[in-house]
């Protein structure tokens, strides 16, 4: 019996949504919270006295604890059992709040994110594994795709809720907020199916250790490529190799120990022990290239929203709300995609749907890069905004799908594990690589700009330092070269060349976007070509064709 020939009989059993309402607000939970912390940053530094870069650690321990303890999480869900240690992590979820709320130092405050964090290196793999367990067929479609919209919302909303309350009141109540979606989530996690943990289900220490390892060497790598350098090491850099910055050094790290992982649980497979993560669910080609598209598509959404929020607040010296506005049209667009695309899965394969989508992120960023402007409210812009979110959500949505459908019920928690790792994993990378690249570029356009505009004369630029070139407002500029020997006409000449440097160099970067989207059609064109249903029982003996040509 093939899916499309059990679709009908899985649709006819269906369940309430109420279930489904607590798993969407715990999603919205996690997401509300993350996109809280950049609007609580000025209210950190004002109320515990310390510099920007000690309250934005607050942001760092977070990803960092959810990335490497996410594939634990998973295990350790499937031997407690998922609705029991759902209820568990939601009260811890709600404590960390409380923490914030009540906190009276940066340490405080940190600490509740490290204790947010690694309550959310486990609701992550549980929503896969309750979803599989409560939902079938088009049902099941329908909750993952809510997951996807659920991190939209939470984004527009946290900035419009939290940036409104951050600068009436105060940032705690922010956290009121997440406090009170822990206590609704909790209540509703009363209406989930219950099911028995497995006591037999071992958790393999080593390889825990070896992926956490490799997650932070990673993230804390790819992170501080702008900061501490790509090559050569900043001054910024904590300390230097031989005068290599230590931010590749660290990649190159993670990516060793990410292989002894691979290694060690291949092993471990082999031997027939229970791995920390089943590598079965990646068994396939149809499986790899899902997480592979996975990854550039959430790396590509990482970069634009660090590049339009950066240009609209720094450049542009805007407020959290105006970038919240300038951004909506984007974020409604992938919320209300990511709801709507599964309508589509009965018509037209994951294949068709994911060279399409990857064909409209492609399309969206080769327009903004034609008709970006110092402008972000222009019409043409906010259209390649929608196209690319239309594009994104659709994507996002259905690399998951496949993920799910591909796997048996009992590696749900796995799935959900891997989806946690590659988009926390994809959100670093992109946002890091996309600044460094956008900043390195834009220090080498402003050094052969120079060289072109006699009026800036080599002493004059010598007051300068061009190695530490950055986005800064027109404002900014000005009042740096007015601490110079320049004149009037110059400071002008020079706030035209880096206004003129700045566009080209966004351009720019979003034309190396769409050729990463361009790419992104191998991967994509491996996504399966059947209309996924159900989540099979046993995957090898499912009569599927696609699967017995990979």
């Amino acid at each position: 019996m093939t899916m499309d020939e059990r679709m009908p009989q899985a649709d006819a059993e269906r369940r309430s949504w109420v279930p489904m309402v607590g798993l969407f607000l715990a999603q919205v939970l996690m997401s509300f919270n993350v996109a809280a912390l950049p609007i609580s940053l000025g209210g950190f530094v004002e109320d515990f006295g310390v510099p920007p870069t000690v309250a934005s650690t607050t942001i760092v321990v977070y990803g960092l604890a959810v990335a490497a303890l996410v594939m634990t999480g998973a295990k350790l869900g499937q031997r407690v059992g998922w609705v029991r240690i759902f209820r568990v992590v939601i009260v811890v979820f709600g404590a960390s709040s409380l923490m914030m709320i009540l906190a009276q130092s940066m340490a405080w405050a940190i600490a509740g994110q490290v204790l947010a964090g690694a309550a959310a290196a486990i609701i992550v793999p549980s929503l896969v594994a309750l979803i599989a367990e409560n939902y079938r067929g088009a049902q099941q479609a329908t909750a993952v795709g809510s997951l996807g919209s659920a991190r939209a919302f939470s984004g527009v909303s946290a900035f419009l809720i939290g940036g409104t309350l951050g600068t009436l009141v105060g940032w705690r109540p922010v956290f009121g907020i997440t406090l009170g979606l822990a206590v609704v989530v909790l209540i509703l996690s009363f209406r989930l199916r219950s099911d028995r943990g497995n006591p037999a289900v071992k958790i393999d220490l080593v390889a825990s250790v070896l992926i956490g390892v490799a997650i932070v060497l990673l993230t804390v790598g790819f992170n501080n490529l702008n900061a501490w350098g790509i090559l050569e090491a900043r001054e910024g850099a904590p300390f230097s190799v031989v005068g290599m910055s230590p931010a590749p050094i660290l990649v190159v790290f993670g990516i060793v120990f990410g292989q002894l992982f691979f290694v060690w649980t291949r092993r471990r497979m082999r031997r027939g022990l229970q791995p920390l993560v089943d590598l079965s669910v990646l068994g396939h080609g149809r499986e790899r290239a899902a997480v592979y598209a996975m990854f550039i598509i959430v790396a590509m959404e990482a970069a634009v929203n660090f590049t339009v929020p950066t240009y609209i607040q720094v450049v542009q010296g805007r407020t959290p709300f105006d970038t919240s506005l300038a951004m909506m049209p984007f974020n409604l667009t992938v919320f209300v995609t990511a709801t709507l695309i599964v309508r589509f899965y009965r018509r037209y394969s994951p294949r068709t749907i994911g060279l399409f989508s990857f064909g409209l992120t492609t399309l969206a960023l080769v327009w903004l890069s034609v008709v970006v402007t110092n402008n972000w409210e222009t019409l043409p812009t906010i259209l390649g905004l929608i196209v690319f979110g239309i594009g994104q959500g659709a994507l996002v949505t259905l690399v998951f799908n496949v993920l799910v459908t591909s796997a048996p019920k009992t590696l749900a928690g796995d799935v959900g594990s891997i989806r946690g790792t590659t988009q926390n994993l994809a959100s670093a990378v992109g946002t890091a690589v996309m600044g460094a690249v956008l900043v390195t570029t834009l220090s080498i356009g402003i050094g052969n700009a120079v060289a072109d505009h006699p009026e800036l004369p080599p002493e004059l630029v010598a007051q300068v330092d061009l190695d530490q070139v950055n986005f800064v407002s027109n404002d900014d500029l000005r009042a740096v070269l007015e601490r110079t020997d320049a004149d009037q006409a110059q400071i002008d000449a020079a706030v035209a060349l880096n206004e003129e440097e700045r566009l080209r160099t966004l351009k720019l970067g979003f034309l190396i976007l769409a050729g990463i989207s361009l790419i992104a059609a191998i991967p994509a064109s491996r996504l399966p070509r059947y209309r996924p249903g159900e989540i099979p029982v046993d995957p090898e003996t499912v009569d599927d064709p696609d699967r017995a040509r990979v």
